[in-house]
């Protein structure tokens, strides 16, 4: 498989595929393709396979494409503006990210639901109780609001973030929440209640416009509602 990834801040991401090559993607993810792929809708992993996606941001049903001529172009675009990440899992290599990361991958790739154990980061975590797990082997690709800044972090070493921002961890990175010290810093710093507390080894990718400040940043500007 060869890929291409176009479009700066609305990006795509171009595929040549062989003949048997396939990519799977949530339902209603392809952009365009050639004449040559033989498509496939299914609810993979039955009824409960199918409403564990949809909690974890996904659609029920997951569409297969299957290359039948020698070769194929096949695109996904971006559901909104950011970055399209591409990800070359090994064998039982994975990583955790947040809701609606994941965009397509190989046939070869899992994609799963994964669930926080900590209380208090799924509550007040940003994303909730539920994230996406992607395993290899293949090449998968995920898309993130804004820019990815990628961090690794050494054993014992600390980051904190303000919950939207956290797009992706290795499993090896402990994900925490902790509430702000201060009381002007809880009424005045602007940051809200809690920060996430990312603790090493491992790497961390941070994403720089959650779709939910653009939203909230937005919403000042529309007109209210039945006036133009």
């Amino acid at each position: 498989m060869k890929y291409e990834i176009r479009g700066g801040s609305l990006p795509v991401v171009l595929m040549e595929l062989q003949r048997g090559e396939s990519v799977f993607t949530e339902s209603g993810g392809m952009g365009w393709m050639t004449d040559d792929f033989n498509m496939e809708t299914n609810m993979e992993g039955g009824l409960f396979g199918g409403i564990a996606r949809k909690l974890a941001g996904e659609s029920l049903f997951m569409t297969t494409y299957t290359c039948t001529s020698p070769n194929g172009t096949i695109a996904f675009p971006s559901s909104f503006p950011g970055k399209i990440l591409p990800m070359a899992l090994g064998n039982g290599q994975s990583v955790i990210c947040q809701k609606k990361s994941f965009l397509c991958g190989e046939r070869s790739v899992n994609l799963e639901i994964f669930f926080r154990k900590k209380l208090g980061s799924g509550l007040f975590g940003g994303e909730g109780f539920i994230l996406q797990k992607i395993s290899g082997p293949g090449l998968a690709f995920m898309e993130f609001d804004g820019e990815v800044v990628e961090y690794t972090l050494g054993n014992g070493e600390v980051m904190k973030v303000d919950t939207g921002h956290v797009a992706m961890f290795e499993p090896t990175v402990s994900f925490d929440i902790e509430m702000l010290k201060g009381f002007k810093n809880i009424l005045f710093g602007g940051e809200g209640l809690f920060l996430a507390k990312l603790k090493g080894p491992g790497k961390v990718w941070l994403q720089t416009m959650p779709i939910q400040n653009l939203a909230k940043n937005i919403i000042p500007f529309m007109p209210p509602s039945g006036k133009d």
